[in-house]
This record gives structure tokens, sequence and C-alpha cells, in this order.
């Protein structure tokens, strides 16, 4: 690990402010970027630690929820508002890594976390994420959890995340703040597909931090699930999970939010099932018929073509379950 100094700010614009100079990073539970500077791959020569800004508050009012960056991911998973308004998110937090890293990992923090790629943690091979323009051994190489949609020539590694998954079918909004105020963008549109620059994965400008999550409230958050398929029961990355979100009246789907993690370059929606699915009455058939559009325009690579007909059948179990 490369020496660093640590930044203590006392206002987010004062952490911008620290955050905006050249290899400059945020921490804050540290799960991720620590070791990733301790492999050599983040060389970050200055750390601003968001702790003392607090940013912690996990927050319900009539319109939705609003999560503050820092509020823990276990604490969130067990609030039980959340729970009962918005299970889909709660039921990601709780598949993701293990109670310890929950423990730490906060919400800003687990939008940004990279990949899992072996190639980019190794840093004894080629990587575009790391290194523009170096190539990408994956696409030839052990590719079996890699993405089979958003990816390119460029890069086919999976977006690693559960949370982020579930918040696409919410609907979530980031709050962000930077050098020029503060923007408000969507979940789908946060995370970006590699295309020719993988090593730019989100929207976020330099020094520019998330600092508020807001959710909204409906009917469908309320009737909304997480199935994760993994190789083994904890502690584990998806190869492949589905989120899904419904309002059902009368016996019909008034509207359906589907998203899937393991298989795409970003939280991926599904918008054909959506379709699919959207004025249909949610019996076996139905479901059935919409979970066999998962993966429109998938792009397989030599091990992981498996993942297609898993995505089917993943999307499948979660409209079963949440239709029940």
């Amino acid at each position: 690990m490369q020496a660093f100094m640590l930044v203590h700010p006392s206002s987010a614009q004062a952490a911008v402010a620290a955050a905006s100079q050249d290899r400059a990073k945020y921490i804050a539970g540290g799960t991720d970027l620590l070791q990733l500077a301790k492999d050599n791959i983040e060389t970050p020569t200055r750390l601003v630690d968001l702790e003392p800004l607090g940013l912690s508050g996990i927050h319900v009012g009539a319109k939705g929820l609003h999560l503050e960056p820092l509020a823990r991911m276990s604490d969130v998973a067990a609030h039980p508002e959340v729970v009962k308004g918005w299970p889909v998110l709660s039921q990601a937090l709780l598949a993701s890594a293990s109670p310890q890293v929950r423990n730490m990992g906060t919400m800003g923090g687990n939008l940004l976390q990279r990949t899992r790629c072996g190639y980019f943690r190794d840093t004894g091979f080629a990587c575009n994420k790391r290194q523009p323009g170096s190539g990408c051994p994956a696409i030839d190489g052990e590719n079996r959890s890699h993405a089979i949609l958003g990816g390119s020539d460029a890069c086919i590694a999976t977006y690693a995340g559960d949370m982020a998954v579930a918040m696409t079918v919410l609907d979530a909004e980031l709050e962000l703040t930077g050098r020029n105020g503060r923007r408000t963008v969507a979940i789908g549109d946060f995370h970006k597909v590699p295309g020719d620059t993988p090593s730019v994965e989100t929207l976020l400008e330099p020094g520019e931090m998330i600092t508020g999550i807001d959710i909204p409230a409906s009917a469908a958050a309320k009737r909304s699930h997480y199935v994760k398929v993994r190789d083994r029961a904890s502690f584990e990355f998806a190869v492949v999970s589905a989120a899904v979100a419904l309002d059902i009246d009368g016996g019909v789907v008034r509207s359906a939010r589907v998203a899937a993690g393991g298989v795409g370059t970003k939280p991926w929606r599904l918008p054909e099932v959506e379709a699919a699915l959207t004025g249909k009455p949610a019996d076996a058939a139905s479901l059935k018929a919409a979970a066999e559009q998962a993966g429109a325009g998938a792009k397989p690579t030599r091990m992981n073509g498996f993942k297609v007909v898993l995505l089917k059948r993943t999307v499948l179990r979660a409209l079963q379950t949440v239709s029940a």
C-alpha cells in the first residue's frame, strides 16, 4: 500500500474541495477501497474521511425513503420501515457480503464498489479498467462470471453489487454534490456501460460525492422481492440475481419493474420483461412468458452461455414469489 494523507473535512463543501485534488479518494467504511489500495489497484495519495460529516440518517416520510450516504448497510437492511415498505432493498442488502462487512459498509460506498473481475483485481494482468488501452484478457480468458449484457470489445466485467439492482426497480434517485453545486440523477443513469472507456464507471465528476439517496414509496415497492443465485450460500457475488417490483390490482399487473445482477456491466433493467407483464394477469402462464423475454440481446462468451437460461429461471422465481 502506498503512503497517503488522511484528511478530516468539517463540511461537505470542504470534503469536495479536498477530494477534487489529483489522486484523492473518499473513504467511509473502506471495505472495498482498502482492499484495492493494499493490492495497489487504487493508489491514492490523499484520503478524505467522510465519517466526521455524520450523514448516516435513515428517514421515512409520506413520499418515501431518504438515505444519507454513510448509513450502514446493516442498519438499512434491519430498519422495520424498509423491511415493510421496500423489502427488495432489505433482501438485497442481506444477500450482500457478510455481516461484518455490512456493519462497516455504507450505502454510498456500496454504490461505488468496483468489479470483482479477477483480471482487474490482479495487477499482473492487463486491464482496460486499470490501464486504458492495455487490453481485456477476460474476453478470451476465464470469463464464466462475466457479463452477457452491456459488454464491449474493451471490457466485459460484471457489476458486482446487489443493492443497486434493487434500487433500480425502486426508481431511486441520487443526490450528488460537487464543485458546481448539487444535482440529481436517476440510479439507472448513474453507472455507465464500458464502451470504449471502461475506466469511467459512473457519472461522478472529480470531487463529486453522493450526499443522498431518495426512494419513492409505491404499491410496487411494497410488493417487491430479490433472488440471488450464487456458488455458495454466503459472502459470494451473484452468478445471476433478479429484483422485481409489481403493482397488482384485481389480479392484473398494473406496472412492473424488473432488473438483473450478475449478467450486466451495470445493474441491468429488463424492459422487455416489464412490457410483457404490464396489463397481463398475474398468473403462471403470463409470468413464464414474461420471464422468457429476459436477456434480450445477450452476448455470452465461451464460458457463460448458461447465464442466458439461468437469468430466465431466476426472473421467473422472483416473479412467482412476489405475485403469490
